[in-house]
Formats: C-alpha cells, structure tokens, sequence
C-alpha cells in the first residue's frame, strides 16, 4: 500500500473518506469495462479489510477506556446498538473483532495491509484458536503467509488442519490422554421481523452425525409429485421431528407441566375462517396489523415468554387440532387515560360546587345537578373516554366501539353482546 497521507486530525481524514466513497458511488458503473468492475470490486473488498482492522483497534480504546458510559449505556455493545444504531448481531460481530485483534496480532496487520480479506482472516483465527496457546501465533504467522501468496481457502483448510493434527499430543500407552472438548460448539435461534426463524450454530461431529440422519431420515422425497428442494426438504424434517420428540412425551417437565409449544393467534385468524360482515372484515384488517407489530416487537426483545407470534395458514394450520387457552391482553392509552382523569375532575368540582350551594339552602343543587349543560357535557366527554381507554390491544374493545352521537342520547353507541347495538347512558357514569 502507498504511504499513509498526512491529516491534521481524524475528522479530516473522514471527511476525505467520505468524499472518495460518495465519488465511487455516484460513478456511471454501468458505463466501465470489466476490467475497471473487477479493479473497484478488488479495492473495495481491500477496503473493508482495513476498516475491519482499524474499527477494531478503535473499538478496542474505546472499551479500555470505558468512553460508552459517558453516553449512558453499559458496555460497548449497548453503545453500539443504541449510538451506532446497528443490530445485536453486528455489535457482537463488531467487538469479536477487538478479541481477535488481541489475540491474533499477524491477522490483524494483515488486515490492516490490506493483504487478506476480513473472512478469510476471521477463518484463519477460528483455525488458530483450535490449537494450543502456545502454537497460535505461529500458526497465524503461517497462515497469513500462506494466503498472501495467494493459498485458496482450500489450501489453507488444509494446512490448519495439518498444524492442528501435528500439534495433538502422542497418544500413550496408558490411554491418559484427555477427550477432546468443543468450547466453540453452540446452536443460535433468532426470529425475525416477520416471525421466521434463523438457526445457525458450530455442531461437534457428533452432534453433526445425529442430526444429519435424523433430517436425512425424514426428508425422503414423497414422490415425483413432490417439487421441494432439498433444503426445503431438510426444514421440514426438522419440524417434523421436533413435533414428534414433543408428540412422544421424552422431554423434561417444566414446572411439573409436559412441554407445550406456544402460538399466539389472534382472534381474527380464528373468526377469519367464518365469513363475516363488513365491519368484521375491516377489524380483521386492523388486527393483522397490529399483530404482525407485537410480533416484530417480541422478535427484537427476544421472542418474550418463547411462544411464536403465527398469522395466515400457519395460524390456521397449528389452531385446528390444538388446545386453544382464550387470554384478553391489552393496553391503555396514557394520553387518552390523563385527558379521562381531568374531565373526572371537573366532573367532581361541579358537584362539590352543588353541594356548597345545598349547603347554603338556596335551592340550587339540585337544579344544578339535573339541568347543567355543563355537567351532561362531561358526563358525555367521560364515558367517551372511557370507551376509548378500554381498547386493547387483543383488539376485541376497538372492534367494538364506534363512537357516535345519537340525537337525544347523548352515549356513544356500543355493541355490547352478540352484535346488538346498546346505547349507553350518560348517568351510568361512576365517580
């Protein structure tokens, strides 16, 4: 790489950065020969290189110096999650970096030179850190030369496992020799916006070898008639075979109960599969909404109690042989639940004002409380906020609810039980 220019401080050079990849972006791509494609692609990919490097020797002060708590947050990954505004996993990502920067001193000049690639380094690292401390760092050193002078990711699996299987120790005559451990082993389960799941994770031979016979047992094509790949094919095993392990009672108890599996279903998939009226359709239309938030809302807080959020033909699917448990969830509106607290309020003054004047004998409290305009005007403002505050989020409240004002009946117009509409009176309101 060319010598290192000189700025007067990073924000300079930043801004300089910036400049260089708004200029690349905005250039007619489209217009250059492959071979100008290929040389931005190249240097590009240099780049990110040296960003990876240079965000972890950053990132790395940044944490010695514990800078994120002059922000409020934590830890470094809640500053970046919160300040950077990047998910958990790129923050996790990110301060991986700053362990592998310190433990492997070679990968990270590399990086920083631009010489090998940010996956090929994390690679390189991943191999290195199977081996015993002592071995590491020549073997990075080893590695790093090797894929400079341009070893494939074949050739260097190769070589990482040649190092790996002469580090072992020689196998005694005594068979004191310790089983050999997986500290990296690991399964990861993440939702996403849309409730998927992604499962990813590092399986010991094992653990490999089982599940692939249990998936390879169960994701037997069903026919010529069966179009699925092979895939597609394989999550379906997976599926299948956890509803049987669950079907067949082998789990632990929890908390002296057998392992349900949990699906939130709203009640508009359920009444979705009877047709309804116009206004069903319409609280349908509204409810799917709402659910699909709670679901990318629980997605990003870690699934909540562990049930999955379920719409559409899953929903459907998974409600017709279950054994559905019926739970009223909801919310209040704290701006609609202060604006019912004043008017009570007022409502409350006006009547101790009454019953001043009753106090006094002059006759008026009465009046006062039957013929005021003023008080049928809060009592109506009152059980119009009420009805409003009572909406939950499960929905059956807002479906319910139109608020209307009927000449010479003052309440709002609310279906209470089966479908019939039911004014409310104004005087049935509490204090």
């Amino acid at each position: 790489m060319s010598d290192t220019p000189a700025f007067a401080s990073t924000h300079e050079a930043f801004g300089m950065l910036r400049t260089v990849m708004g200029y690349l972006f905005a250039a007619d791509h489209a217009a250059m020969a492959a071979e100008a494609q290929a040389e931005c692609l190249l240097a590009l990919e240099e780049m990110n290189a040296v960003g990876t490097a240079t965000r972890a020797k950053v990132l790395s002060a940044f944490t010695a110096t514990r800078g994120y708590s002059a922000d409020g947050d934590y830890s470094p990954r809640s500053w970046l999650i919160h300040r950077a505004r990047i998910t958990k996993g790129a923050a996790t990502a990110h301060l991986a970096w700053v362990r592998r920067a310190t433990a492997h001193p070679h990968v990270i000049s590399a990086l920083a030179d631009g010489d090998v690639s940010e996956s090929y380094a994390r690679k390189i690292c991943e191999w290195s850190d199977k081996l015993p401390p002592d071995c590491r760092d020549a073997a990075d050193a080893i590695l790093v030369a090797a894929a400079k002078a341009g070893a494939d990711l074949t050739d260097l699996v190769q070589l990482a496992a040649e190092m790996y299987a002469r580090s072992l120790p020689d196998p005694g005559d005594d068979g004191d020799q310790p089983e050999e451990t997986f500290e990296d082993r690991s399964v990861r389960v993440e939702t996403t916006f849309d409730g998927a799941g992604v499962l990813a994770g590092d399986l010991t031979p094992e653990c490999a070898a089982v599940v692939t016979a249990v998936l390879e047992s169960l994701s037997a094509p069903m026919g010529a008639e069966d179009t699925r790949t092979r895939e597609q094919r394989y999550h379906d095993a997976l599926q299948e075979a956890m509803r049987r392990l669950i079907a067949a009672g082998l789990l632990p108890e929890r908390a002296g109960q057998p392992v349900k599996v949990w699906a939130h279903i709203t009640l508009a998939e359920l009444r979705a599969l009877d047709d309804g009226s116009v206004l069903q359709e319409e609280w349908i239309t509204e409810m799917a909404a709402r659910w699909a938030a709670c679901r990318a809302a629980a997605s990003e807080g870690g699934g909540g109690e562990g049930g999955a959020w379920l719409n559409g033909k899953a929903a459907r699917a998974m409600a017709c042989d279950a054994v559905i448990a019926p739970v009223v969830t909801g919310d209040v509106d704290p701006g609609v639940l202060e604006g019912l607290v004043r008017l009570c309020v007022e409502l409350d003054r006006l009547d101790h004002a009454a019953d001043r004047h009753d106090l006094a004998g002059d006759g008026q409290a009465d009046g006062q409380r039957e013929a005021s305009p003023s008080r049928e005007a809060l009592q109506r403002a009152i059980i119009g906020k009420a009805v409003i505050c009572s909406r939950a989020r499960a929905g059956w409240p807002h479906s319910c609810v139109r608020t209307s004002w009927v000449p010479g009946w003052p309440g709002p117009v609310c279906p209470w039980t089966s479908g019939i509409p039911r004014r409310s009176r104004p005087g049935s309101a509490t204090r």
